[in-house]
């Protein structure tokens, strides 16, 4: 299945925001060089809000407890249950579009 969320303009470059897609949160991050990332919006340790987390071009960090999530893999440095991945892209007219 693949969706349009909306406009990519709406998460600011280096934030994330929280989708519902086919009834699971999926947090949603626009990197500071372009791309954007999808992952489970929900951190397996304790169930942190993950869009609020900090980032990098690389990892999602979880803001109640720290744990590390490679954004490209789901899976955690810092021995978590991986996260589940979304391929989500940028559309010629500027929305974001999501495959499940």
């Amino acid at each position: 299945m693949t969706g349009v969320l909306g406009p990519a303009a709406d998460i600011p470059v280096g934030e994330g925001r929280v989708y519902v897609v086919d009834g699971q949160q999926v947090a949603v991050f626009r990197l500071r060089g372009g791309g954007v990332r999808a992952v489970s919006a929900i951190c397996p340790h304790a169930g942190g809000p993950l869009a609020d987390g900090l980032i990098d071009a690389n990892v999602v960090i979880c803001p109640l407890h720290q744990h590390v999530y490679d954004l490209a893999t789901g899976c955690s440095s810092t021995g978590q249950p991986a996260l589940r991945v979304y391929d989500v892209r940028i559309g010629e007219n500027g929305d974001l579009i999501i495959t499940v």
